[in-house]
């Protein structure tokens, strides 16, 4: 045999189009890690200002006019409602004018993302200097000595996402990934529910008990787990049954490739350019991160729409895959084999991989 002949036999079209797929895949990886996170810059953070009537104003359009715009100033009555909104996740921070003194508050939560905390800081800082005054900082939600920037709800989610679609790819390889029927479906659904409880459960004790990183409320963070393995697990379920094995890739292409850089974990969304911090929150990761952080840091303020994102996926994939299995189902049933539209040979037939009449076998 030939070279060319060998190639064809080591490599065949289908290997090659899924290699290429591959390749795709990971300069898509390289474009969305490196274009949502190589230059973090703020813009538009959401920034209360507190001042007297006569001021207030007047320092919010000097803090929006800042170069680059990383405020999006907006007045607020007092300190109180100051508090308020960031803990509500409202705003990221707030600045508090002393009409008596040259000393200002400024308020930040390093549990939503110390990066941001720090930036806000930076960015008061300077701009108060220029009018000969100073700030002082006071942290509303303060990250835990043992969450390191605030990441640590970031990788919990992250770890999370990864048992999802994994669990659910094992699933579809061992036994094909089109479900043949709706008994197998239903079965391989139950798996990932029970599998997706266990990861909650498990993730929420090693970064709670076990680590100490995370604070907040231990069947909180469970639940939420159960809830992000689940979605990230069924819609990679469904997207297997829609398109076979590429259905993998294109729960990479969502779930890691769009879906982490743009979750807010590293950078807060804040941070990030306009595309990833439009997609995060319509994301799991990024929903999941939101949560996470919300539970641990803001007493579980501000999770009904990340907590709608995460439902919706979760009920979009099962449903999605009951129907195809419906589907495939009535395929079968029409002799079709529910592959390619060809009748499957009965195995006694003339012609067939079987034994065929006479006795002697086909080769």
């Amino acid at each position: 045999m030939n070279f060319a002949g060998e190639v064809k036999q080591a490599v065949t079209p289908r290997a090659a189009l899924l290699v290429l797929g591959v390749l795709v895949l990971q300069l898509l990886f390289i474009a969305s890690y490196v274009g949502a996170l190589h230059r973090p810059v703020p813009t538009d953070v959401p920034f209360g200002v507190v001042a007297p009537p006569q001021a207030s104003q007047q320092l919010v359009t000097d803090l929006d006019g800042l170069p680059g715009g990383p405020l999006d100033p907006r007045a607020v009555d007092d300190a109180a409602e100051a508090r308020r909104q960031i803990m509500n996740r409202e705003i990221d921070g707030a600045l508090v004018v002393n009409p008596t003194g040259t000393t200002d508050t400024l308020f930040v939560a390093s549990g939503g993302g110390s990066a941001l905390a720090t930036s806000l800081e930076k960015t008061t800082t300077a701009a108060l200097a220029q009018q000969q005054r100073t700030v002082r900082t006071v942290d509303l939600a303060p990250a835990s000595s043992d969450d390191f920037d605030g990441l640590s709800s970031f990788y919990l989610v992250v770890g999370w996402c990864v048992g999802g679609y994994l669990c659910a790819s094992i699933l579809a390889i061992s036994a094909g990934s089109r479900p043949a029927s709706l008994r197998r479906a239903l079965i391989r659904t139950l798996v990932m529910a029970v599998y997706s409880v266990l990861g909650g459960i498990g993730g929420a004790i090693i970064v709670g008990p076990v680590l100490g990183a995370l604070p907040g409320s231990l069947w909180g963070l469970a639940g939420l787990g159960a809830l992000v393995v689940f979605a990230t697990g069924m819609i990679t379920l469904a997207l297997q049954a829609l398109t076979g094995i590429v259905g993998i890739g294109l729960a990479v292409l969502i779930i890691v490739i769009a879906g982490n850089p743009s979750a807010g974990g590293a950078f807060p969304l804040p941070m990030l350019p306009d595309f990833w911090r439009a997609i995060g929150p319509a994301l799991p990761p990024g929903a999941g991160t939101w949560v996470a952080r919300s539970i641990a840091y803001f007493r579980g303020n501000a999770v009904t729409g990340s907590l709608l994102v995460l439902s919706a996926w979760a009920v979009a994939g099962t449903a999605l895959t009951l129907l195809l299995s419906l589907r495939h189902k009535r395929t079968d049933a029409n002799g079709t084999g529910g592959t390619g539209g060809t009748p499957r040979p009965s195995p006694g037939a003339s012609g067939s991989t079987g034994t065929p009449p006479g006795g002697a076998h086909t080769v």
